[in-house]
């Protein structure tokens, strides 16, 4: 029995219909390890040792009813088998902070994912290193070059660089006239630069989430947007359905896999539209609920048995 302690934004709120960390915790505990919870700002640094204010975590899958904590105590990380850092982004000084703590434990303590690969790949930017797989992308603060960009291809995609959940995506069309005051907006709001893409028509047929554990391919889910929508995450009233895949699909798991599993990258959800990879996603990927529904594969089951491993050898 491994002592597991979650990182993650507070429990109260989530909705365990979807929540894949929920999901983890409960095939966790089934498993016989002993749950402990705590958030972000739980966590301290202090002369070498990194400790957190956790609490005992009991779950179950009770809607309105799902978890029981017990009492706080504060406890050294490293004493922990596993730490799941599971905390939504935005991918911000704090989560980049909290990888630099979690690191002084890593691999002592077995941090999923590895927190400094975490802070290396923040998903609309490891996606450049796969420069074949990705649609015509541009990252920049220059207005200049974006309306370069715009010229060339007409039809784009803004988004804020660090985002999640499809929060402040745009698309503007050739004749937008909100163009600019979209970029006022990414001026006000965002120091970062902003992410353009060139605008992919295939997303009315869905949004694949491919789940990789430890680098290899568990199974995907499609996620159509809404009518009226260019966003299709769950988040934002996404549908999900089953999916097969594309031989494009199987050749960008192909390209991608060893440098994750190079990375310490054991769970990860990748975005693909069309022929097109869009984003790796390794902070805290979703997806493993619908994929259970959908397809009857459990992705929580086939990380757990790859961290068992992991800490057999250790």
């Amino acid at each position: 029995m491994f002592t597991v302690a979650i990182q993650m934004d507070p429990i109260e709120k989530i909705d365990i219909a979807g929540d894949s960390t929920f999901a983890l915790a409960l095939e966790g505990q089934s498993r016989g390890h002993a749950l402990v919870y705590y958030g972000p700002r739980d966590l301290t640094f202090r002369e070498g040792k990194v400790t957190a204010r956790v609490r005992p975590l009991a779950v179950r899958a009770v809607k309105g009813d799902h978890f029981t904590l017990g009492e706080t105590r504060v406890y050294d990380l490293s004493k922990a088998d596993v730490v799941l850092m599971r905390q939504d982004p935005p991918f911000d000084m704090a989560y980049i902070t909290a990888t630099h703590v979690l690191e002084h434990i890593h691999p002592g303590t077995l941090v999923v994912n590895d927190p400094g690969q975490v802070r290396n790949a923040p998903e609309k930017i490891f996606v450049t290193q796969f420069r074949d797989l990705m649609p015509p992308t541009l990252i920049t603060s220059d207005r200049l070059e974006i309306n370069e960009f715009r010229s060339q291809y007409k039809d784009i995609i803004l988004k804020p660089l660090y985002g999640n959940g499809g929060a402040g995506v745009f698309r503007v069309k050739p004749d937008d006239e909100n163009f600019g005051s979209i970029m006022e907006m990414f001026t006000q709001f965002y120091r970062e630069p902003v992410i353009v893409q060139r605008y992919l028509p295939e997303v009315r047929k869905g949004d694949k989430r491919i789940i990789l554990v430890d680098g290899e391919f568990v199974g995907a889910i499609n996620r159509v947007p809404q009518k009226g929508q260019i966003r299709s995450n769950l988040a934002v009233g996404g549908r999900a359905e089953a999916v097969e895949l594309t031989a494009r699909d199987r050749e960008i798991c192909a390209a991608i896999g060893p440098e994750l599993k190079r990375r310490g990258l054991l769970f990860v959800g990748i975005d693909v539209i069309g022929d097109y990879l869009t984003e790796i996603n390794v902070t805290s990927p979703t997806g493993a609920v619908a994929l259970k529904t959908f397809t009857g594969i459990d992705a929580t089951d086939i990380l757990w048995e790859r961290i068992e491993s992991l800490r057999a050898k250790a």
